[in-house]
């Protein structure tokens, strides 16, 4: 996965007549890790993707090579409003995170698809460090306007959760309803990436949809693809299970009501108890 996006950087810096020395001096960083990037062994700090993006002349939605797919063009439609689809009011989740795990010091979050930002945003004004990412740039825009509103900082940026994976390390991995996504010949290389990218301590805070026989499939113009029943505990059998839980709600997300299964969990990374 990470092949794919080396690539992209070097096609596109060659075809702006950059050598990795010169790529290198305009993002302050040293050649030795662009390379790195281009062979696909590392990727770049959050903070730097915009800039990246611009030295390139694309966006950093073409950076992760994300095209037009039924998902993005589908969120890119519903997000193109003043209104928030979702809400500004953050998940349940966000208060159980900070039960778990408070911002007594400095913490780095990741929000992984972070839609509009109403969770990102929240977790930056309870003082957590916080980056987000999702695949709709609508999304992402209305995401900054909401932390520029709330005057707290949110590093953000376009990517694909099934292209994406994680080189540095945060103290807590944050997702909300966006596993849906992930077909399940990906869910063990993206589950692993992330258990190896919470720092010890750390914290992984994920929900996604189950199928359930007895609830109709939610009338979705995207494909999703559910887990079954207690599949997301299973890649974090190995660390300490806060809490895991499986419930029914009810949805109108696509103008229809409908109903939605979904586990959720709360799993801590703890290498030894005291």
């Amino acid at each position: 996965m990470n092949r794919n996006f080396g690539d992209t950087i070097k096609a596109l810096r060659a075809q702006h007549g950059l050598t990795q020395e010169q790529l290198a001096g305009r993002l302050n960083v040293s050649a030795p890790a662009v390379s790195k990037w281009e062979r696909g062994e590392s990727f770049p700090d959050v903070t730097l993707m915009p800039a990246l993006a611009a030295e390139l002349g694309v966006s950093t939605d073409k950076l992760f090579g994300i095209d037009q797919t039924s998902a993005s063009i589908h969120y890119n439609k519903v997000y193109d409003s003043e209104d928030y689809y979702w809400g500004v009011e953050p998940s349940t989740m966000c208060y159980d995170v900070l039960r778990y795990l408070p911002p007594t010091r400095p913490l780095k979050l990741l929000d992984i698809g972070c839609g509009e930002g109403k969770d990102a945003v929240f977790f930056a004004r309870c003082g957590y460090i916080v980056s987000a990412f999702d695949l709709s740039e609508a999304g992402i825009e209305k995401a900054r306007s909401l932390a520029e509103k709330a005057r707290v900082t949110v590093n953000t940026f376009t990517a694909n959760l099934l292209h994406y994976r994680l080189t540095e390390n945060y103290d807590i991995l944050y997702s909300s309803g966006v596993f849906a996504y992930i077909k399940p010949d990906l869910r063990a290389e993206i589950m692993a990436n992330y258990k190896s990218h919470v720092n010890d301590g750390g914290l992984a805070a994920f929900q996604t949809f189950v199928n359930k026989p007895f609830i109709p499939r939610a009338p979705e113009k995207t494909p999703i693809y559910a887990w079954k029943s207690g599949e997301l505990f299973t890649y974090f059998h190995d660390w300490y299970i806060e809490n895991c839980c499986e419930y029914v709600f009810d949805c109108n997300s696509s103008g229809v009501p409908h109903k939605h299964a979904a586990n959720r969990m709360f799993a801590r990374n703890i290498k030894e108890i005291d």
